[in-house]
């Protein structure tokens, strides 16, 4: 079974409390609105953001009395579904995001669908239209559970207000156990203005919800023997070792059994980048040696990762050479894209210390695996195919150089979020993870504007920390109206604007694939404007629009870059201000690419270390 559970459903009481023992109830006499809010505070949460709309009018009165529960008002949907991300990234917590029926609920389906690719802890609570208005298209309904049936870990519909604890209790139970995801309560509004009594602890029953945490002991053992009889093992680290907390449990493991680890853009910081034994990121846009050691690979100990086309490229090519440990929380990932030999199904954290235990008991057997030929070979790729960038001959910024020293510059703890394209592979390259939970991006859904918002939530979540925002020019005009949240909120995110003028990434296709033919992907100018409008050049002109003064507008301070002599001076003066948000538009060469690179749809064999330069390997490591 999976956990995806089939839709909206409404519990009959039990006699059990999930995720607990009974405990003696209190019973207070209140709306359905102010049980909600009072529900919301026992199951810990203590940021919400969201705006308030008709259907939900009612639960925003009573939270204003809450001293527990602390709201954000966004200017858009789409951010507090993000900042929600965001925050419970950073913090290992579960995000709250709250909307309105219709429109507003409709806007948090993106951040919902992000969420759920990306397995983050998530409860989205959205009003809905009077129990009996249902399905006669009021004003403002949209059935936002079948909806968002397809990307939520589970929904529910509440009419009744006696169920609103019970179902909050269990909505944040099912979001933040097993594999995360994300939950979405939709209440209708007379529910939320009826009168009701609230009883917690809620007595609740979720038939089916098992997630099972523990490994088999004989899949362990068998993994244990694979790891010490193969020659060229890889550590193959996704994004699930980091929500089960399991990152120090996966640096003993890494150093008692000497194999190179490879971590997922969505595992960046689970293992340190600085240590000896990390190799890289793999996919598309992966290192050289983290791409080549899988597909030389004999062994996969894939831990927490689901074998995501980007990191597979073409599948039936992938890591033809390898047998296949595969641990996973949840039982669908296994055997879903590639055929596990070994399957494991437990919580990341529960079976790498289990395969500590069994790995130690192989080599007090005398069974120790030798990679040492393995090792040469991961060096020599690693030393030939270091991951670097050229600087523009006509002396612009570059834009690998300006976030390499945006992580040079920032405090050791400072979370980054990023967009989606270009500046997301360069920050993911050029900026070291040695932490977990630094880093915040959108792998799944890749969705554009992501990084502002989410900065935002995180900085909610961990406000004594920096965070730095690094954003596209053309993601940051999708959400940037969340810095005058940031604004008035004292929610100092500081953003860096990576502008090349274009749509980079999508540009980048075309120069590669559509011999150059850059249909829709400038934003500087359009084909009214006669070549007139420009951004991206150090030489000025007219930019549309000027992010400078549209964040001074907003309530950011605000600067512009284009000059590499003033770059750490620039990024020196943001990290120095603390009492606001800080934006810096870096002016960066248009015609920057990220390598090295895997075309979609072929084969991580054919992996370019930069634009015509195709690795050797040599026929040694094939044998």
């Amino acid at each position: 079974m999976t956990e995806q559970a089939s839709g909206a459903h409404h519990p009959q009481p039990r006699a059990r409390t999930a995720g607990g023992p009974q405990q003696p109830a209190t019973v207070e006499h209140v709306t359905g609105a102010q049980s909600l809010i009072r529900s919301l505070e026992e199951v810990g949460a203590d940021t919400v953001f969201g705006i308030p709309g008709g259907a939900i009018l009612p639960a925003y009165d009573p939270m204003m009395d809450s001293s527990k529960v602390r709201h954000v008002l966004v200017r858009h949907e789409q951010g507090a579904g993000h900042a929600a991300t965001g925050y419970a990234q950073a913090t290992g917590r579960v995000g709250v995001c709250m909307a309105t029926s219709g429109p507003g609920a409709t806007n948090l389906v993106t951040p919902i669908a992000d969420a759920h690719m990306d397995s983050v802890p998530l409860v989205a609570i959205t009003g809905q239209v009077a129990s009996k208005a249902i399905g006669t298209d009021a004003f403002q309904e949209a059935d936002i559970c079948g909806i968002t049936m397809p990307i939520t870990k589970h929904n529910f519909l509440v009419t009744d207000p006696t169920e609103i604890p019970r179902t909050i209790a269990e909505a944040f139970h099912i979001a933040a156990t097993g594999r995360p995801g994300p939950v979405l309560v939709d209440i209708a509004k007379d529910a939320l203005q009826a009168q009701t009594t609230f009883t917690w602890p809620p007595h609740t029953e979720l038939p089916g919800y098992r997630p099972v945490t523990k490994p088999h002991a004989k899949q362990i053992r068998e993994a244990a023997r694979l790891i010490v009889e193969s020659k060229r093992p890889v550590l193959y680290v996704g994004g699930g070792v980091m929500k089960a907390g399991a990152t120090a449990e996966l640096k003993v493991l890494a150093e008692l059994t000497g194999a190179p680890v490879t971590t997922t853009l969505m595992a960046l910081g689970s293992f340190p980048d600085s240590h000896p034994q990390h190799v890289g990121m793999p996919g598309m846009h992966g290192s050289v040696t983290a791409v080549t050691a899988l597909q030389k690979s004999d062994l996969l100990i894939t831990l927490g990762a689901r074998f995501d086309d980007r990191v597979t490229g073409k599948l039936d090519s992938f890591a033809p050479y390898a047998k296949v440990v595969h641990a996973d929380i949840d039982p669908a990932e296994i055997g879903k894209n590639r055929a596990a030999d070994v399957p494991i199904v437990g919580d990341a954290r529960e079976v790498i210390a289990d395969l500590i235990v069994a790995v130690q008991a192989e080599h007090d057997a005398g069974h120790r695996g030798d990679y040492t030929a393995w090792w040469k070979d991961l060096n020599r790729w690693r030393d030939t195919y270091p991951l670097g960038y050229d600087l523009p001959e006509d002396g612009t910024l570059s834009p690998q150089q300006v976030i390499e020293r945006i992580g040079k510059l920032a405090p050791a703890d400072t979370i980054y979020a990023a967009g989606v394209g270009q500046h997301q592979m360069w920050a993911a390259h050029f900026i070291g993870y040695e932490q977990p939970s630094t880093w915040l991006n959108s792998g799944g859904a890749g969705t554009m504007g992501y990084a502002v918002p989410a900065a935002m939530g995180a900085k909610a979540g961990q406000p004594d920390r920096t965070v730095w925002a690094i954003d596209g020019d053309g993601c940051f005009q999708m959400t940037n109206q969340e810095l005058v949240t940031c604004a008035l909120n004292n929610i100092p995110i500081k953003v860096a604007i990576i502008n090349n003028g274009a749509l980079g990434m999508v540009r980048q296709w075309q120069t590669l694939f559509y011999n150059q033919r850059y249909s829709n992907t400038v934003l500087h100018s359009g084909p009214e404007s006669n070549g007139l409008v420009t951004a991206g050049k150090a030489s000025g002109g007219t930019r549309v629009p000027d992010f400078v003064k549209l964040s001074e507008a907003m309530g950011c301070v605000a600067m512009r870059c284009e000059d590499p002599a003033e770059l750490d001076a620039v990024i020196a003066k943001a990290n120095a201000i603390n009492d606001r948000p800080v934006v810096i538009d870096f002016i960066v060469h248009e015609d920057a690419q990220v390598w090295p690179m895997v075309a979609a749809g072929t084969s991580n064999d054919e992996v370019m270390a930069a634009r015509g330069v195709r690795p050797d390997f040599g026929d040694n490591e094939d044998d």
